[in-house]
């Protein structure tokens, strides 16, 4: 391997933007914690609803019994706090990302890009040396102390960030967001009786004026950010849209992960100043150990395994180009590739269960089994709707129900369902036929032939 590449990726730079992350990060989760706990998420969104839409592959994954679903939530509360500190760190990283992971799939219905960000990020930092100074670890360990990492270290981090959002603004390419200026027209007119600023809201000026700066701003913040010149009034310009973005549309946290995250992008000697700071309260005394050379081999397995995780981040959110038809209707590729606020669906669904012999139905009421974001998922995405339709069969399986007079006992009974949906505003089209057995057709990675055309 060309040793000019291992000079690039193992060169010795100031550990300050790495411990600054971790810091922010640390703080930032401890708030999410503690927020999902105080407004009693955990018993509305996981302990109480009867049923939960699992991600492809993990339907393995359950909720904990009763209460017990909190303990991965205690476990995140005291992670946060070490990776905060800096405390076990390893540890501390390991228990965060593993607790926060196995929450984020075992309901697919509260999938959000900043999950899936939070995910990534805690996994990358299981392995990155950011308690090596300005820590617990390093106070109480000498032997662990250092003021340098190796560059690929922050590098990795800022990457990831540029990949959210330039996939975010390469997603916005599309003629609904360009030219339609959709679903932002759509969602606007919520802030149209606003005293002086209605009539603003209510006009298309202000929902294209948004959409193209929207797009512009994600294709080139990253490159902004990287640059010295330009950096100082790009991170203003993130400051502004995230506020913005806060305020107007509830996405909960993100605009703040985003806000403080890119702080990263900034100098060494930015960051250094912070640490400098906050010494004055905390006195974390650290040496400065110098870095124990690593073999060459040790340093091309660590660029190998960087190339493979960044070629993946590449091409992941691509995978859309598999599949035929308008990904927004069909919404195969979609998950995971950082389409951020992309687009405005409204489904009706109605289920029915029919006996195979007699033909008697019933149609079912979602919201006996279903949370009130969960039929709005469901109504939409054709994975959610497959699950769904299994998971009735299942339910009503050898249940006795009245039809024709007459008492009926269901066995293997097919599921069917009338579902209508409205995409950015367009007129409600049919999206799955009623004459289609929801049961019979496998719920796998092939496209949806079953749906019907956008």
């Amino acid at each position: 391997m060309n040793s000019k590449v291992e000079k690039i990726f193992f060169k010795q730079v100031n550990i300050a933007p790495l411990v600054v992350f971790r810091i922010i990060f640390g703080a930032l989760m401890l708030f999410g914690v503690l927020r999902f706990i105080s407004k009693g998420w955990v018993a509305e969104l996981y302990i109480n609803p009867p049923f939960h839409f699992t991600f492809y592959g993990f339907d393995w994954i359950k909720v904990l019994p009763g209460n017990w679903m909190y303990l991965p939530f205690i476990l995140m509360f005291f992670a946060s706090i070490g990776i905060l500190l800096g405390a076990f760190y390893r540890l501390s990283t390991i228990m965060f990302f593993v607790c926060f992971t196995y929450v984020e799939l075992l309901d697919k219905s509260f999938y959000l890009n900043h999950y899936y960000f939070v995910s990534l990020i805690s996994f990358l930092l299981i392995f990155l040396p950011a308690n090596k100074n300005f820590s617990i670890d390093s106070a109480r360990n000498p032997e662990i102390q250092g003021k340098e990492v190796s560059a690929w270290t922050i590098w990795i981090i800022r990457f990831q960030l540029g990949i959210v959002y330039w996939f975010a603004g390469y997603a916005k390419l599309n003629s609904d967001w360009l030219l339609e200026a959709q679903p932002l027209k759509i969602w606007l007119q919520a802030y149209r009786d606003l005293p002086l600023l209605g009539g603003l809201f209510a006009s298309s000026f202000l929902a294209f004026a948004f959409s193209w700066f929207g797009c512009i701003y994600d294709l080139t913040i990253p490159f902004f950010l990287s640059l010295k010149k330009t950096r100082k009034f790009a991170y203003f310009v993130v400051i502004i849209f995230h506020l913005v973005t806060w305020l107007l549309f509830p996405i909960g946290v993100f605009p703040w992960v985003m806000i403080f995250s890119t702080l990263i992008f900034f100098s060494d000697e930015f960051h250094q100043k912070i640490i400098d700071f906050l010494k004055k309260w905390i006195p974390f005394q650290d040496g400065n150990q110098i870095q124990k050379i690593k073999s060459s081999f040790y340093n091309r397995f660590i660029i190998c395994i960087l190339s493979l995780y960044i070629a993946f981040q590449i091409a992941f959110p691509f995978r859309y180009l598999l599949y035929p038809g308008n990904l927004y209707w069909s919404e195969e590729g979609m998950r995971f590739s950082w389409r951020v606020m992309l687009m405005h669906k409204e489904g009706s669904a109605t289920f029915y269960l029919k006996d195979r012999n007699n033909g008697g139905e019933i149609e079912i009421q979602n919201s006996d089994f279903l949370t009130a974001t969960q039929e709005d998922q469901m109504a939409t995405q054709a994975d959610f709707i497959l699950q769904y339709a299994n998971f009735l069969k299942d339910k009503f399986q050898d249940t006795t129900f009245i039809f024709a007079n007459q008492s009926h006992r269901l066995k293997n009974p097919s599921v069917h369902a009338s579902i209508f949906v409205s995409l950015n505003g367009r007129s409600s089209k049919e999206f799955v036929s009623k004459k289609i057995d929801l049961t019979q057709i496998k719920n796998n990675l092939a496209p949806r032939t079953w749906l019907e055309p956008f």
